[in-house]
């Protein structure tokens, strides 16, 4: 859990650091991305394969990923660019806290906790851990579309091109 949020935090401080001080590089646009969906994807995979969230949620989670991540490589190879916009670093930041949420869920229920027993029983009865992943499955998938959305004309172009 730790690891995670620490990953979390300086991913995010990276990003800012690089944005506030102009050392954004073709690379880093490409690689900050792809760490972000690796750290998201690994933790969504492990949590499916624990049998505590559904697979098919992390399947439209990858696929979005992976279809956008392909989309902005293969464009860039033909010289166009895609823009991201602030509702995928939204997307990023609400994967982000679900994961933490059912990792710190985790942490709280390997320890059995008198004082976190209540806490834990709410989370199972209103199924939260599902709902919200629910949610964030549902706003992942928007994103795509959002981003594709504004996209258009560069997708138009690299259609046409090819």
């Amino acid at each position: 859990m730790a690891i995670f949020i620490i990953a979390s935090i300086t991913d995010a401080y990276d990003g800012y650091h690089a944005r506030k001080y102009n050392q954004v590089t073709p690379e880093g646009k490409f690689l900050d991305p792809l760490a972000d969906k690796i750290l998201v994807s690994s933790a969504f995979i492990s949590f499916a394969l624990l049998g505590i969230i559904e697979f098919w949620m992390v399947g439209l989670i990858l696929f979005r990923d992976l279809f956008v991540t392909g989309l902005r490589m293969a464009m860039e190879q033909k010289g166009f660019s895609m823009v991201t916009s602030t509702i995928a670093k939204a997307k990023t930041a609400t994967q982000m806290i679900i994961i933490s949420f059912i990792l710190i869920f985790l942490g709280i229920k390997g320890l059995s906790l008198a004082w976190a027993m209540p806490v834990l029983d709410i989370i199972k009865e209103y199924s939260l851990i599902h709902n919200l992943t629910l949610f964030v499955t549902f706003f992942t998938v928007f994103t795509g579309f959002t981003y594709l959305y504004s996209n258009r004309n560069a997708l138009k172009g690299f259609l046409q091109n090819d």
